[in-house]
């Protein structure tokens, strides 16, 4: 008779405290404290809405960090051959962190991802210029201001995105709740997608009448907005990847 066959144990989380830890206390270790609804689940989950207003928020906030950021370096780089770019360049590096602090604040309430906050400034000579010196010094403020300038393409493609994609999976999905307001305050028979004359004269109209083309146009609906989440969360990932690489405190 052979003997029962013994299991192997499940691998243990790394951890430097102990061989195992929870899942939590994981999330709590590496900063990521994101749990990720089911795929059914997602477009009415609180998580897949935080991320959407964090990309929808981005775009003003990515506008004025951009523009003062963009200012600020031109006007300081251009007064550079004097002594009043100094005082222009260390207030950017203050600019640059706290656009930075207010990016991080952003990234844990919307993204659940906790950035471990820089230093301060330490000047290593009294006075006035020392602090702007010290200023000019800092790498966290340039880094801040860097992100500002850097994010800012993105922050215009992920606005785009998501509100199109957003709007126009709900807007179909729900197309069977509001269709027939065509055919009854207009000429249409029903939401008309085509209307031309070939060269032959003869004129072309398709209008979205039978339950067949409702309930198509509620399904290709409902794909938009199970992706909605997905592709959100994707755009939103370049900002975690930026945020670590650039916010995270030194």
């Amino acid at each position: 008779m052979k003997g029962a066959r013994r299991r192997r144990p499940a691998a243990p989380i790394p951890t430097t405290e102990g061989p195992q830890m929870s899942t939590a206390a994981y999330r709590a270790t590496t900063g990521d404290h994101s749990i990720r609804p089911g795929f059914w689940r997602a477009p009415i989950s609180r998580a897949a809405f935080r991320e959407l207003g964090f990309a929808l928020s981005g775009l003003p906030v990515a506008i004025l960090g951009f523009s003062v950021v963009v200012t600020l370096f031109s006007t300081g780089l251009g007064l550079a051959v004097t002594m009043l770019g100094l005082p222009v360049l260390a207030l950017l590096t203050i600019a640059g962190r706290g656009f930075g602090a207010a990016e991080r604040f952003r990234i844990r309430t919307m993204l659940d991802l906790d950035l471990p906050d820089p230093h301060e400034v330490t000047a290593r000579r009294e006075g006035v210029w020392g602090a702007i010196t010290a200023r000019i010094a800092d790498p966290v403020g340039w880094k801040g201001a860097l992100y500002q300038f850097v994010m800012f393409p993105w922050a215009i493609l992920s606005f785009v995105l998501s509100t199109v994609f957003f709007t126009v999976g709900w807007a179909l999905l729900l197309f069977p709740a509001y269709q027939w307001v065509f055919g009854r305050y207009t000429d249409w028979d029903g939401y008309r997608v085509a209307n031309w004359t070939d060269s032959h004269g003869v004129h072309h109209v398709y209008d979205i009448t039978s339950p067949f083309q409702i309930a198509g146009v509620s399904l290709i609906g409902l794909l938009f907005v199970l992706l909605t989440p997905q592709l959100v969360r994707a755009l939103n990932g370049a900002n975690r990847l930026a945020a670590r690489a650039l916010l995270a405190g030194r």
